[in-house]
């Protein structure tokens, strides 16, 4: 399962990057400094955003176990 969520993400990311950093018409089969550049900025932005989303999801695991705990040890046994 988390091979898939990662493949879906790496999917997303590589349709995304491209439409915003590739142009319509292809002139040449390498790309340019400009599309480089684009590209590197877009994967950075991506990961660094995934990477937050991930920190906050751990997070709020977190704190959602450590409220079902203190729910378990307050109820009368």
């Amino acid at each position: 399962m988390e091979m898939e969520g990662v493949t879906e993400m790496f999917n997303r990311m590589s349709d995304t990057c491209f439409d915003k950093c590739m142009g319509k018409a292809y002139k040449e089969g390498d790309l340019n400094v400009g599309e480089m550049s684009c590209t590197d900025r877009c994967v950075s932005k991506y990961m660094a955003a995934h990477k937050k989303i991930g920190e906050q999801l751990q997070l709020f695991q977190q704190a959602e176990q450590a409220r079902m705990q203190g729910q378990g040890m307050m109820q009368p046994q």
